[in-house]
């Protein structure tokens, strides 16, 4: 068995103003997605796909296939807005992807074992990817997935309020529910969140969804059913988005699966906001310095 890891590297970017993707944040213009590529091939990935738009494609495989020739097998798929559509359900004004289920669900021909996604613009530490490989070796099925659960303090912003899915958890450490919660900061030693009806606090330690998910390549027949019935439903609606948290809860309530929160006490951080930049890359230069990365990445 050879884990593969998808990373989901379509998005536009829209909050941060740029292809946050590819931006360098290492000493030799590394980016986030190098120190995750990297922390894969140590827990022992054997092969990445990335999902991307053709439109910056032939830039995007020069940049990585000139590193990662040798050290790990690799793929590229594009995410079209007529993948798994028939060109007529598309609503004419739409210009937005279909969402994240949607780019997984781009990767099927090129996903044959179990596998993990993650974002491209997130760093969520070698620990995350151990943990991730070990479940999709040895626990893995058509029944049992896992989502890697990161302690909410530990993924913040300082320059803004973040989203996060706040994961609801069994006495089994197993998945019931996500709740997304939206301008969520932290106010001295507490973390708040808020929505219509004011202000909440949120325990700073509730285990939240960072969007790194592992799954068995069946989840790709579950997720087709049911883009199909969201595009049907959406036919009006040009911004609604097909998201990984919609099939994972149809998998736990109407298949009878099981996703198990594994929980990581790594750091993440990512860039947001464009004021994240200068931050994320003191951390990178902080692990170099403790030995966590070599300076040179790829040697």
């Amino acid at each position: 068995m050879k884990p593969t890891l998808v990373i989901l590297a379509a998005g536009m970017a829209s909050r941060y103003g740029s292809q946050k993707q590819t931006e360098g944040f290492g000493p030799n213009g590394e980016t986030i997605m190098d120190y995750s590529i990297y922390d894969a091939i140590k827990a022992g990935f054997k092969k990445v796909v990335f999902i991307i738009r053709k439109d910056f494609a032939e830039p995007f495989k020069a940049n990585f296939e000139k590193k990662l020739n040798g050290k790990i097998e690799t793929d590229y798929v594009f995410q079209e807005m007529d993948s798994y559509v028939e060109k007529d359900k598309i609503p004419a004004d739409r210009t937005k992807p279909w969402g994240t289920a949607h780019a997984v669900l781009c990767s099927e021909t090129s996903v044959s074992d179990p596998f993990a996604v993650i974002n491209a613009d997130d760093f969520y530490g070698f620990d995350a990817f151990k943990k991730a490989h070990d479940f999709l070796v040895n626990e893995t099925s058509d029944k049992k997935a896992a989502i890697i659960g990161y302690k909410l303090q530990n993924t913040l912003s300082e320059h803004g309020t973040v989203s996060r899915g706040v994961c609801e958890v069994d006495e089994n450490g197993n998945l019931l529910s996500i709740t997304e919660r939206t301008k969520i900061y932290r106010e001295g030693e507490k973390v708040f969140f808020e929505d219509e009806n004011g202000k909440h606090e949120v325990p700073a330690n509730s285990s939240v969804s960072m969007n790194f998910w592992c799954f068995s390549p069946s989840i790709f027949g579950l997720s087709e059913k049911l883009f199909h019935e969201f595009v049907e439903k959406n036919s009006n609606n040009i911004k609604a988005e097909f998201f990984i948290p919609i099939v994972a809860d149809h998998f736990i309530k109407n298949n009878g699966g099981s996703i198990e929160v594994v929980s990581t006490s790594a750091q993440w951080f990512g860039v947001t906001y464009k004021e994240d930049a200068p931050s994320v890359k003191e951390k990178l230069e902080t692990l170099i310095q403790n030995g966590s990365y070599p300076k040179s990445l790829w040697g």
